[in-house]
C-alpha cells in the first residue's frame, strides 16, 4: 500500500523546525515497519486549527484520486485541532483512508467524543442527502402534475448518461408558466440531467425576458 506522510508544525522557531525532522524520521521508520511504500511527503508550517494549508489540499487531492491510500502522522492534533481535525477526518474516511498514527503505534484511535461527533456529520449528510433528493421529487412532481411531460426531455442526456452543459430556456420558461419557483425549477431539470442551480435559472429566465423585450421593441424588417 502506498502513504503519504504529513508532518506539521504551527512555528518557524528552531524547536519547531527539530520536531518537523523528528516528526519525518519517525513516520519514515513506521512505514518501513508497516511494509509501506512512501508515495510523498509533506512538511507544514501553519497553525492547527487553519484548515487553508497548501499540504492538506494536496494531500485531499492525491486521496481522491487514489493516488495513496494511507496517512501518517505523528497523532491526531498534526492533522489538525478542533473542528478543523474532526472536518479532516470525516473527509479522509469517506475517502476511505487509513489514518495510521506514531502515538496509536498503528490506526488511529479516536476519542469517544470524536466518535460520537463524526456519527452526528454522517447522519446530518444523510438526511441533507435524503431532502436534497426530496426537494428535486417534488419539483417534478408538482411539474408533471401542471402538465410536464419528461418523456419529451430524455434527449437531455447523452449516451451513457453524461450530462449536456446547455440549459433549455424553453423548458424554464414553460415550467415558469406552470407556477414553479426557480428553486423547483432547478430541482426540476437537475432531475432530468441538467447541472443547474436556483441562480442559473433565476438569470437565464432574466437574460430571456430582457431579449424577448428588447426583441418586441427593435422588430426585424422583413424586405
Amino acid at each position: 500500500m502506498k502513504a503519504i506522510i504529513y508532518c506539521r508544525v504551527s512555528t518557524d522557531k528552531q524547536t519547531q523546525e527539530t520536531s518537523l525532522s523528528r516528526q519525518k524520521e519517525e513516520l519514515v521508520l513506521l512505514a518501513k515497519r508497516n511494509d509501506l511504500s512512501i508515495f510523498k511527503i509533506i512538511e507544514e508550517k501553519a497553525s492547527g486549527f487553519e484548515i487553508e494549508r497548501d499540504g492538506i489540499f494536496e494531500i485531499l487531492e492525491d486521496f481522491k484520486e487514489k493516488r495513496a491510500e494511507v496517512l501518517l502522522i505523528q497523532d491526531d492534533t498534526r492533522l489538525g485541532r478542533g473542528n478543523t481535525k474532526i472536518a479532516l477526518v470525516h473527509q479522509l474516511i469517506k475517502y476511505d483512508v487509513q489514518i495510521q498514527t506514531i502515538n496509536d503505534n498503528g490506526e488511529l484511535k479516536l476519542s469517544e467524543t470524536d466518535t460520537l461527533v463524526l456519527d452526528i456529520v454522517s447522519v446530518v449528510e444523510e438526511y441533507q442527502r435524503k431532502l436534497h433528493n426530496l426537494k428535486i421529487k417534488r419539483g417534478m412532481n408538482r411539474a408533471i402534475k401542471n402538465g410536464y411531460n419528461p418523456f419529451e426531455n430524455l434527449g437531455n442526456t447523452n449516451a451513457g448518461g453524461r450530462i449536456k452543459k446547455e440549459i433549455p430556456i424553453e423548458e424554464i420558461v414553460r415550467l415558469k408558466k406552470m407556477k414553479l419557483t426557480f428553486r423547483e425549477i432547478a430541482a426540476t431539470l437537475r432531475g432530468f440531467g441538467y447541472d443547474v442551480s436556483k441562480a442559473t435559472v433565476h438569470r437565464r429566465y432574466q437574460e430571456h425576458l430582457k431579449d424577448s423585450q428588447e426583441h418586441e421593441f427593435n422588430p426585424v424588417e422583413v424586405n
